[in-house]
């Protein structure tokens, strides 16, 4: 059970990509234990799409093999033309995806060619309010939202569907939030400075313990080190958790920057522009970059007509926004696309490099 059965590469999208080495132990429990909350049988068809060289991915193969389902591969998610296809001929009853790709394929599948699925399953990058309520006004079905790393086989917490019965009723998901800890999992909201453990409704490094933590990196022993503490997995990310279990992930702590000693959070801002803009799509990606006085400055790239700027700004600044996260006009820069990698997440690097080198141009 402790042999390593794959080594799967993190995504690498805030630095280098890490072999992330997974015993045969890791895969299963993992398994088992979303299938404990998805309540899946034979009369399942799950379709694959996220690549088999991204742990989410990875983990749909097993779980379709290992539960008798029927599974449906297709290479590329970014074909919403024939996923629509796909999901109606082969009645498809579970849908993984990322919200990048379920951005698509709102656009271009319609409401019958989704009319057999009963879960679909957001992951990999943060489903915002404004995607799940399009997703379901349009196909009836709302997207319930799961949390991984690569490092724990992937899944950590996943939204289910909630239990009715006689005078029974537990809820299985909360909006905004990425669902409970699966079974056998444990989490500890903790000071990211000083990793005392955190009360309820409190931001917090998030650390994870359970029979789905990796073994380690491959011959990098030193990241190990610094990512195992004890037997937990220090994810990098922050987030809280309520008195019911729920966990909602705030941001990644390398996706904030610290302007005049206040953290700011990429994340967001990316909402709060979006929301202004009434954007259904990704079309802003927040990053820093150095300034001499505060030390970081945010930094935007954007695909939109320039001339719409302004008035965006001015209802961000309404909303409540603190005004230290609020951009500048003069720090957007236009892109041709937003720079997404192969698991459908924001290629953070690239979003770097293109604002600084945006940004130096403008300069």
């Amino acid at each position: 059970m402790d042999d390593v059965v794959t080594v799967i590469f993190s995504s690498g999208s805030t630095g280098e990509p890490k072999g992330v080495l997974l015993t045969h132990f890791n895969v299963d429990a993992n398994v088992e234990a979303v299938a404990q909350v998805a309540h899946v049988d034979a009369r399942d068809r799950v379709l694959g799409i996220l690549p088999l060289f991204h742990s989410f991915g990875y983990l749909i193969l097993w779980f379709a093999v290992n539960h008798r389902m029927g599974v449906v591969f297709h290479p590329n998610p970014l074909d919403p033309g024939m996923i629509g296809s796909l999901v109606q001929r082969y009645r498809v009853t579970i849908l993984v995806a990322t919200p990048t790709f379920l951005q698509l394929y709102l656009r271009r599948c319609t409401p019958a060619q989704f009319g057999s699925l009963r879960i679909v399953l957001a992951g990999a990058e943060k489903l915002t309010e404004r995607l799940a309520q399009a997703f379901e006004d349009q196909f009836g079905i709302r997207p319930l939202e799961g949390y991984g790393t690569t490092e724990c086989a992937p899944a950590i917490a996943v939204g289910a569907l909630d239990f009715r019965a006689p005078g029974f009723y537990q809820p299985g998901s909360r909006r905004g939030f990425v669902g409970q800890p699966l079974p056998g999992v444990s989490v500890r909201i903790v000071d990211p400075d000083a990793f005392t453990p955190l009360p309820p409704g409190t931001p917090g490094m998030l650390l994870v313990k359970g029979p789905n933590v990796m073994r380690g990196y491959l011959g990098r022993d030193d990241l190990t080190a610094k990512v195992l503490r004890d037997g937990w997995y220090v994810t990098g990310d922050i987030a809280l958790m309520d008195e019911d279990g729920f966990i909602r992930i705030t941001d990644r702590l390398s996706r904030f920057s610290k302007i005049g000693g206040e953290m700011v959070p990429h994340g967001r801002v990316e909402e709060a522009l979006h929301e202004a803009a009434r954007a259904g799509v990704q079309v802003f990606a927040v990053t820093a970059v150095p300034d001499e006085k505060k030390g970081e400055r945010l930094a935007v790239l954007h695909t939109l007509d320039a001339a719409l700027l302004p008035d965006i700004l001015r209802r961000v600044a309404e909303s409540g926004l603190p005004n230290l996260f609020v951009p500048r006009l003069d720090h957007f820069v236009k892109v041709e696309t937003i720079p997404i990698l192969g698991t459908g997440k924001l290629d953070l690097r690239e979003v770097k490099r293109l604002a600084l080198e945006g940004i130096a141009h403008l300069n």
